[in-house]
């Protein structure tokens, strides 16, 4: 079994070791790490797991609909450093955690990003009153600083996906390449936000329940 395979399971069955102990009460998972280090696809895995086996009782809950819009950023004048801690809602993230985890309406709608066209999506997914897991994915989840800081206890458990540093590198360096960006560019995105962005997450993230390794 591959490291993303037994990574992904051992997220799923946390959730459900945490769904069991809530007497089935919603429970919320929190996967965090930085650009680059897997999060994503675990968590989605994760819950392709979950569903495949109890159908239908997972979701998955990115934080990177929260981004602001490229409006707001450059206002900002921080779209260039699109990613890093300030160029998201913080707050709205968190009343957004805490509307889930009260589970009182009948459907939830949760914004998306959509990478294609670097824009969240509002009322991107629709969450049930019936689904009973929830995986939330995103680089600041664990962050220590206010008002991030706020997010951890909302959630039931946290996992800290970690990766090295060359190995970050190497995994953002390829995904700008697979949007079509010059090496030029590639390099300015990694090395003068990504990655600082990234090592900066490591170094100032709260410590998790869980670290998965996922190199």
């Amino acid at each position: 079994m591959s490291s993303m395979e037994d990574n992904a399971r051992r997220i799923a069955e946390a959730a459900l070791q945490r769904l069991a102990e809530a007497g089935n009460r919603r429970v919320l998972i929190a996967v965090a790490g930085a650009p680059g280090s897997g999060k994503s696809t675990l968590a989605e895995r994760a819950v392709e797991s979950l569903n495949a086996q109890h159908g239908g009782s997972a979701a998955l809950f990115p934080m990177d609909g929260y981004h602001y819009d490229d409006i707001v950023l450059e206002a900002l004048g921080r779209r260039s450093f699109k990613g890093a801690i300030d160029t998201f809602d913080a707050h709205g993230l968190r009343h957004m955690l805490q509307r889930l985890k009260a589970n009182t309406d009948d459907v939830v709608a949760i914004p998306l990003f959509d990478r294609a066209i670097e824009i969240a999506r509002a009322g991107g997914r629709l969450i049930p009153q019936s689904t009973s897991i929830i995986i939330c994915e995103g680089n600041y989840l664990l962050a220590t600083q206010s008002p991030w800081d706020r997010l951890k206890p909302i959630f039931d458990y946290t996992i800290f996906v970690d990766v090295g540093e060359d190995e970050l590198r190497r995994r953002l360096r390829e995904r700008w390449r697979g949007f079509g960006l010059d090496e030029a560019e590639v390099t300015r995105k990694v090395e003068e936000n990504d990655l600082p962005n990234g090592l900066a997450i490591i170094s100032m993230s709260a410590e998790p329940d869980l670290r998965l390794k996922n190199s």
